[in-house]
């Protein structure tokens, strides 16, 4: 009885992850004129015209352009800057390191919402308002706290005898960086690189706020302003949505066991 009742329980709990996004999927297909009554839930015939509006339009094409570029380049940029910082902390001592550690970590403790004022004054005032660096930056500094205590973590898990022997190679700091640590951390890279893509290509607030045109503009923004004159597009949106989460959804599949070997990295001890 008690394994049936977590066996339930956990079809319950998958039913209710994977029910919007089947939801989803079945609003894509439905034909516009079903689309104003909810039942029923499954479509009556496959209507792929909703794909077909969303894939030919120029617009949502670069707007996927636009975020893979986001989300690249971000994930590109806190990883140097995450693994360096972690890299220091976790290797070197110095009095002020607990200060620096916490000032890291009380960035991330500011809701994105609270400084989106003061950040669009600072970008409208150095001219990259709707470029792709007035989302790289932001995204960027909120996702480097992640991180760098992330990496920090398991820089600190690796043996000090490795790294000892290699000092007395003869090793420099870069090589002990480049050629120890980072080549005995690839779980934790891999993992922690992964999620800041899927939070720079899923932001929302900072790309409606830092963009005005398709030059700039995401995913999240360009289906949020998806044209509608005198009814909402449910069938596009919906269509949308599918297409650019299978990008995600095979990412994480092709990445899988790195992902979960950098979560459970010095999750049991030897």
């Amino acid at each position: 009885m008690r394994k049936a009742g977590l066996f339930l329980a956990l079809i319950l709990t998958v039913a209710w992850l994977v029910a919007p996004y089947i939801w989803q999927v079945a609003t894509s297909l439905k034909p516009t004129a079903e689309l104003a009554n909810v039942p029923p839930i499954l479509p009556t015939r496959i209507d792929w015209s909703h794909y077909k509006v969303v894939l030919g339009s120029s617009d949502f094409r670069h707007f996927i352009l636009n975020s893979f570029i986001v989300a690249t380049l971000t994930s590109f940029l806190a990883f140097a800057a995450g693994s360096l910082t972690s890299f220091v902390t976790a290797h070197f001592r110095f009095k002020s390191k607990p200060l620096l550690l916490s000032l890291i970590l009380a960035v991330s403790m500011f809701p994105p919402i609270a400084i989106v004022s003061p950040l669009f004054l600072m970008i409208k005032a150095v001219h990259l308002r709707d470029t792709y660096w007035a989302l790289i930056l932001p995204y960027s500094s909120f996702a480097l706290p992640f991180m760098v205590w992330t990496l920090h973590n398991f820089f600190k898990k690796i043996p000090e005898e490795i790294m000892e022997a290699a000092r007395l190679d003869g090793c420099s700091h870069w090589q002990l960086y480049s050629r120890i640590v980072l080549p005995l951390s690839r779980p934790a890279i891999f993992t922690t690189s992964i999620l800041v893509f899927i939070f720079a290509w899923n932001e929302f607030v900072f790309a409606l706020t830092f963009t005005a045109t398709p030059k700039a503009q995401t995913i999240p923004v360009g289906i949020a302003l998806f044209p509608g004159v005198y009814e909402i597009p449910w069938g596009d949106i919906a269509a949308a949505t599918i297409v650019v989460t299978i990008p995600l959804i095979i990412l994480v599949t092709v990445f899988e066991r790195q992902i979960i070997s950098g979560l459970t990295a010095g999750a049991v001890k030897t």
